[in-house]
């Protein structure tokens, strides 16, 4: 059975709210004691509740006192290396989440494109794309012509090195004279390469995990600014 998530926002109950202040100060008190036995450190923990007139201190307010004084003594550099008050943790995390949305964004817009570039692959017009989708589309292609582009380059250079060599049969030719030569043959590189790039634009329009959908889909508003770079 997988845990409840909790939701971090304040408890109004008063009663449920107590209930979890102790439930958490033990656990980590708890995890303090372990941090420190299993990695051999000195850590202290001082907390501050409404519901006792002294403050808990672990593990003893003699080895707290001993914990702090060597704090103060390291430079107000190194003190203040890695602290973070609530705000800055909180700015940390948005700015983090608006990343990985953005990141998320821009893998959705990609697939969305993509599936209406197979979409015009199939013959179903672009009448329904505005200036962004049409710039987007001509972005998307563009890179995928590319991967093609070094595809076939790397092919290429592969044959070659394996000393490959495509062999065409061609008719014979018979001459005025009587006498048969054999036809020129077309360059053979340049088959080679036309047949490379004919396989991999096949391979781009069947691709393996392909949905197909009912019509052509405007994929965002008016806006004409551009999605990819």
């Amino acid at each position: 059975m997988t845990r409840k998530k909790v939701q971090l926002a304040y408890i109004i109950n008063d009663s449920a709210r107590k209930a979890a202040f102790r439930k958490r100060t033990k656990g980590l008190l708890k995890k303090a004691s372990e941090l420190s036995t299993l990695c051999g450190i000195e850590a202290c923990v001082i907390i501050y509740g409404p519901y006792d007139a002294q403050p808990e201190v672990w593990p003893s307010f003699a080895a707290a006192q001993h914990v702090l004084s060597e704090f103060k003594k390291m430079p107000k550099m190194d003190q203040s290396q890695k602290m973070m008050t609530q705000e800055n943790f909180l700015r940390q995390r948005i700015a983090k989440a608006n990343q990985q949305l953005k990141r998320q964004c821009r893998d959705n817009r990609e697939k969305e494109t993509t599936q209406v570039m197979f979409q015009c692959l199939a013959e179903q017009g672009l009448e329904n794309l505005n200036m962004m989708d049409l710039t987007d589309l001509k972005w998307l292609l563009e890179q995928n012509l590319k991967d093609i582009d070094k595809r076939i380059d790397m092919l290429t250079k592969a044959s070659h090195s394996q000393g490959f060599a495509t062999t065409i049969a061609m008719p014979e030719v018979m001459l005025k004279n009587g006498e048969k030569v054999q036809a020129k043959s077309p360059d053979r590189e340049a088959s080679l390469e036309t047949v490379q790039r004919q396989l991999l634009i096949k391979d781009l329009m069947h691709p393996r995990e392909h949905v197909e959908l009912g019509s052509l889909l405007p994929l965002r508003d008016n806006n004409p600014t551009t999605f990819f770079p």
